[in-house]
């Protein structure tokens, strides 16, 4: 069975979205002080979600065919977080399939090189180990990744890298367009929108949190969550990850039709690297680590060959 048609002349299914997502991003924000706190976090942590879902859409499928538009209607910074311009450019580069995983070249991994490792503290070690729970994931997630984050883009510019730098430049305006907007015309305080923003970065955990796996073959390293509940819409169908990194042109709402027609093909491909929905995801890891932080099959001496062949190292699962 041949998979879907990848694209539309217009992405009205996207661009449909992304006015629903702002206006409900617009009437929250303006209401937010006739509203219970805790149901405009819920409801604005979720936006937020959603919001981070289209960008990564629009870097795929909307920027390349209308460079400036999409730009545009992806830019604006409303969680606070991440510049769209480094967003872009690190996942592009996490979408070199051959290099997922890797502690030193994919930019979105979670593991780390094992002399890194050893390296930290008892404090850290657990830190980073409660992270690779579900709940860790969630509740310690976003300040691990965000620290993380703005940790190795500190590196990037004072080492020269002029996109780093200029990507937290561009960044300045995204962010006062987001803040002028709070400052004029909301009703929202500063802490229920900082625990939306928090919030809304966790619940983006939970998809990252299980998406790719240390393994020999680079195509048994990235997940099938067949979920189509609430959760697989506020990721815009990127649960079905195998799916998007093998066809990344395939746009949001073809992902589970794409997997349909060739199920067994993906999930063969992928090594059976398999969930249900991500209920299933929370009961297997709730307090239990998903895999352990420093990489099994990555170190200084086999950085610059391939994993396929390497063994795992003999280790305690931590």
């Amino acid at each position: 069975m041949d998979l879907p048609r990848q694209t539309r002349t217009l992405e009205w299914p996207t661009l449909a979205l992304y006015g629903a997502t702002y206006t409900s991003y617009a009437m929250l924000t303006i209401n937010a002080s006739q509203l219970p706190p805790l149901l405009v976090i819920t409801l604005l942590s979720m936006t937020l979600a959603l919001h981070s879902s289209l960008q990564h859409e629009t870097l795929h499928m909307l920027e390349p065919r209308w460079p400036i538009f999409g730009y545009l209607i992806g830019a604006p910074a409303l969680g606070l977080a991440i510049p769209y311009d480094r967003f872009r450019d690190l996942h592009l580069a996490h979408h070199v399939n051959e290099i997922l995983t890797d502690p030193y070249d994919d930019p979105e991994t979670n593991y780390l090189a094992d002399e890194v490792w050893v390296t930290l503290s008892p404090f850290t070690q657990a830190v980073l180990r409660f992270n690779n729970t579900f709940i860790g994931r969630i509740l310690v997630g976003p300040l691990v990744g965000q620290i993380s984050f703005v940790s190795s883009e500190l590196r990037a510019i004072r080492s020269g890298d002029k996109a780093a730098l200029y990507g937290w430049l561009k960044f300045i305006p995204a962010v006062v367009v987001v803040l002028a907007w709070l400052l004029l015309f909301s009703s929202i305080s500063s802490i229920v929108y900082f625990a939306s923003c928090y919030f809304g970065l966790s619940i983006l955990k939970i998809r990252t949190y299980i998406e790719h796996r240390a393994h020999e073959l680079t195509e048994g390293r990235s997940v099938i969550v067949e979920d189509s509940g609430p959760l697989a819409f506020l990721f815009l169908n990127n649960n079905f990850h195998a799916v998007h990194h093998a066809h990344p042109n395939i746009p949001w709402y073809n992902l589970p039709a794409a997997f349909r027609a060739q199920r067994a093909k993906f999930l063969d491909q992928n090594n059976g690297y398999y969930f249900r929905n991500y209920l299933a995801v929370m009961i297997k890891f709730f307090y239990r680590e998903k895999d352990v932080v420093a990489h099994p099959l990555w170190n200084l001496q086999n950085r610059k060959n391939p994993l396929v062949g390497l063994q795992p190292k003999n280790r305690q699962n931590r």
